[in-house]
């Protein structure tokens, strides 16, 4: 009988475990954004530049000048369906954090560090997905790109590139 229990235990653990790693966990997904400075892009911003926090990575209020590319706003990353990932897999989001590559093949702008993500393990990435998919959906478009020598719509910085 003591037999038996102990492979129940056994089993019951492992099924746990393996849920918890397909599933990742909210918890550290948080902490991982809170380190990988998500929100420092991907926040809105009071008009005083203070974050919004009703806009909570629900897209970045201010855009990038890349030189040759154009005005990037950086995209809403909570689960809404129409203007956030809600529409996205995890493994397109995990593409999109650990490759730069976006659903429909395209690269990310530069700006997007990902190539620093690349190391992350499947855990991390399963973590981070989880956290996303468990934030309120935020229903908050971001301007489109606007390439070199258009009109931009919406703040954004100019970078200098090196000489």
């Amino acid at each position: 009988m003591a037999m038996k229990q102990t492979l129940t235990t056994i089993i019951a653990i492992s099924v746990v475990s393996a849920a918890h790693a397909a599933g990742g966990s909210v918890e550290r997904g948080a902490y991982l954004v809170s380190i990988m400075d998500c929100a420092g892009c991907h926040s809105g911003r009071a008009p005083d530049g203070a974050p919004d926090p009703d806009a909570y990575l629900a897209g970045g209020a201010l855009g990038f000048e890349l030189p040759g590319l154009g005005v990037f706003w950086p995209p809403n990353l909570t689960p809404d369906v129409e203007t956030g990932l809600g529409a996205w897999s995890d493994e397109e989001i995990v593409d999109a954090i650990r490759a730069g590559m976006r659903p429909d093949g395209r690269t990310l702008a530069p700006i997007m560090p990902w190539e620093s993500y690349s190391v992350l393990t499947d855990s991390d990435a399963a973590d981070l997905v989880a956290y996303l998919r468990a934030l309120p959906p935020v229903r908050r478009a971001t301007p489109p790109p606007v390439p070199t020598g258009g009109t931009a719509g919406a703040p954004y910085f100019a970078v200098a590139m090196p000489n």
